[in-house]
C-alpha cells in the first residue's frame, strides 16, 4: 500500500524554486494525487500558481525511496500561495479541500504524515502571538476528521532573508513564528520542527530557491524518519540530494520521459521514433 503525505501551507510548500536550477527527479514509485488518482510525480508538484516550481516534497519523497526501496510514496498537494492561518481555518475552503483530497487518498493509500510550511502571512501585525493556538486547532481537527490521531506533522521554519527582501516590511515577526513552531513541536508528540538555517532565496527574498528546497526536503525526511527536530543543516544533505537526483532511471522511466518530451512538443516525431527505437534495442 502506498504511504501518502499531505502537503499543506503557502507558497514555500507549493514551491517557487526555478525548475532549470536543479536536476530533474523522476521515479515511477513516487506518486502525486491528481483527480483522485495516483500519477507519477513530475515537477512542479503543487501548481497553485503559474509561477509554481521546485518545492521540498520531491527530495522528501526521494529520501523516502532511498530508505524504502520496495515501497511507493504518494504526495497530496494542497498548498496555496499567500495563504494565512485564517485561510486554513477549520471549515474554510482550504481546510475542507485538504480533508477531501486526503480522504480520496485514504481509499488507495495509508495516510502517513503531514508536511507543513506556512507562516509568512502571519508574520506581522501581532498575528504571531496566536500562531501556535491557531495551528494547533487546525492540526488537531485534521487528525480527527481523517481519523489519524498519531500521524506526524513536520513543520519547517522561516528564514531570516524575509526581513531584507523586497517584501521585508511584511515579515517583521518571522522569528516569533519560528519560536511558536518550535514550541508547538516541543509540547506535542509526533510534531517535529525543521530549521531553514543556511538556506537561500530567489531574488525576491521571499521564496526558497530550488537548491535550498532540495536540501529542505531531505531535512524534512530526517525529522520524519528519526522522529526529532532538525535544528541545523545536515552534514550529508548535499550528498543525499545528489544521490536522489542521480538515481539511474529504469528503461520504462526513460521511455516515459521520452513520451512526455514528444507530447509537450520538445522533440519532433522523427526524433521521438529514433530515440524510442534506440531504447527498445538496448
Amino acid at each position: 500500500m502506498i504511504k501518502s503525505f499531505l502537503m499543506l501551507g503557502q507558497s514555500n510548500m507549493a514551491g517557487r524554486g526555478y525548475l532549470e536550477d536543479v536536476a530533474e527527479i523522476y521515479d515511477e514509485e513516487i506518486k502525486v494525487l491528481i483527480n483522485a488518482r495516483w500519477q507519477t510525480m513530475t515537477e512542479p508538484i503543487n501548481p497553485d500558481r503559474p509561477t509554481s516550481g521546485i518545492g521540498l516534497a520531491a527530495t522528501f519523497a526521494g529520501a523516502w525511496r532511498l530508505a524504502n526501496e520496495d515501497s511507493q510514496i504518494g504526495l497530496i498537494p494542497c498548498a496555496e500561495g499567500g495563504s494565512s492561518l485564517d485561510d486554513w481555518a477549520v471549515g474554510g475552503a482550504l481546510f475542507e479541500n485538504a480533508v477531501t483530497q486526503a480522504r480520496f487518498a485514504q481509499r488507495i493509500s495509508t495516510l502517513t504524515g503531514i508536511l507543513w510550511h506556512q507562516g509568512e502571512n502571519d508574520s506581522f501585525g501581532g498575528l504571531s502571538n496566536v500562531y501556535r493556538e491557531k495551528l494547533s486547532h487546525i492540526i488537531e481537527t485534521l487528525h480527527t476528521e481523517l481519523n489519524v490521531p498519531d500521524i506526524p506533522l513536520i513543520a519547517g521554519g522561516l528564514r531570516d532573508f524575509l526581513s531584507s527582501g523586497r517584501y521585508g516590511q511584511y515579515f517583521t515577526e518571522f522569528q516569533q513564528v519560528n519560536q511558536a513552531l518550535e514550541k508547538y513541536a516541543d509540547e506535542n508528540q509526533n510534531v517535529y520542527f525543521v530549521s531553514s538555517a543556511g538556506l537561500t532565496a530567489n531574488q525576491d527574498g521571499l521564496h526558497f530557491d530550488a537548491v535550498s528546497q532540495r536540501k529542505f526536503g531531505v531535512r524534512y525526511f530526517e525529522a520524519f524518519s528519526k522522529k526529532k527536530n532538525i535544528l541545523e543543516p545536515l552534514e550529508h544533505e548535499n550528498d543525499l540530494v545528489k544521490q536522489i537526483e542521480d538515481r539511474p532511471l529504469t528503461k520504462k522511466e526513460r521511455i516515459a520521459l521520452l513520451e512526455i518530451s514528444f507530447a509537450d512538443g520538445s522533440i519532433t516525431l522523427k526524433d521521438f521514433e529514433k530515440y524510442l527505437n534506440s531504447l527498445n534495442n538496448e
